[in-house]
């Protein structure tokens, strides 16, 4: 069965051009025997937009997810996303429609024992990436506590939040109505509400 499918390219910038990446694709998968189906172009958008910002990405992953094509074929790794848990993201995605890969700069191609093999690697070094974004995460909120840094959202006034005791102690009024009058959010309110409730 002839192997249907879909070439993506993309550039940053109005100025350049996709016609040298979607000519050399078309070459490949003319080389191979392939269908191409469909071309999806995203002109002057740069990687690190999401989704919803590059139509032709969505509309090639919607393909995909109706399972109208059998395989993406791309330029780069860096045509696709900006960083690597971006690729395996949507390499996870493609995979669970029965969809593969085909990358030429990096010579991947899912469709193979050794382009499986190196999907699984990228799955490794994606998750040790987000390993050490945690890791640099929680140092700095440990240095910046130990430096006596408040974390999070600021508290309300002393005096706002007597005033909100007082209300919820009276238990008249409901916390937005609370929220409202004294002119603090309701999550304020609720806050002060636990600790009120633990406290007693």
């Amino acid at each position: 069965m002839t192997k249907r499918v879909a070439i993506y390219a993309r550039v940053s910038t109005d100025g350049q051009t996709t016609d040298n990446q979607v000519r050399e694709l078309e070459q490949i998968a003319s080389h191979m025997g392939w269908q191409i189906k469909e071309r999806f172009i995203d002109h002057g958008i740069s990687g690190a937009k999401g989704r919803d910002k590059r139509l032709a990405f969505d509309a090639l992953c919607k393909a995909a997810t109706r399972r109208e094509i059998d395989m993406v074929m791309a330029w780069s790794v860096d045509r696709l996303g900006r960083s690597l848990q971006d690729l395996v993201g949507f390499m996870s995605e493609l995979q669970a429609v029965g969809c593969d890969l085909y990358l030429h700069q990096q010579a991947l191609d899912t469709s193979t024992p050794a382009g499986r093999a190196m999907f699984q690697m990228c799955g490794v070094f994606a998750e040790f990436e987000r390993g050490m974004i945690r890791e640099r995460v929680n140092a700095g909120l440990a240095r910046a506590k130990a430096e006596g840094k408040q974390l999070g959202r600021p508290r309300i006034d002393r005096a706002k939040e007597d005033q909100v005791r007082g209300a919820l102690a009276a238990g008249d009024k409901g916390i937005r109505k609370i929220a409202s009058e004294v002119g603090v959010g309701v999550n304020a309110v609720q806050r002060i509400q636990k600790e009120m409730i633990a406290a007693a």
